[in-house]
């Protein structure tokens, strides 16, 4: 029981795996600024009651593992992190990048997946990922 957190009235263990993409999937501008993301992330997180229990910045995407309370909606959460998110980028890089798009920066759809007893799998996989797109980019320069 000490893996549960808890509410007043609830015990509770509800954690998501959760992946979304910039709009376009624009990797130059994206590639640019994605390394300053984890601390906004985190930020977002510590204002609101959910907590990420790891993730990983790609040049194209992000994976995080979410832990949620159940008195908010995964459409909820997500739609906080991405709306904040790109309104920080709009105010930080927006007038100095040429093709930005305002605070429409992430695309409109994500995934997730709810986590149960795979959790130690999702977490290797998140963490196993960056190693794996930096291996496939490789490959491309190959002729």
């Amino acid at each position: 029981m000490d893996d549960y957190a808890s509410l007043s009235h609830t015990r509770w263990e509800c954690k998501y795996h959760v992946v979304f993409i910039p709009k376009y999937r624009r990797k130059v501008f994206y590639s640019q600024i994605y390394k300053g993301l984890s601390p906004i992330f985190v930020d977002l997180a510590r204002h609101k009651e959910y907590r990420i229990e790891t993730g990983s910045l790609q040049p194209d995407h992000v994976h995080m593992l979410i832990n949620i309370p159940p008195k908010y909606s995964v459409a909820q959460v997500i739609g906080y992190i991405k709306g904040k998110s790109a309104i920080y980028i709009a105010r930080t890089y927006g007038k100095k990048m040429r093709n930005f798009i305002g605070e429409h920066f992430w695309a409109r759809g994500y995934f997730v997946s709810t986590i149960g007893k795979d959790e130690d799998a999702i977490r290797e996989y998140i963490q196993r990922q960056e190693r794996e797109d930096q291996r496939l980019d490789q490959l491309n320069l190959i002729p």
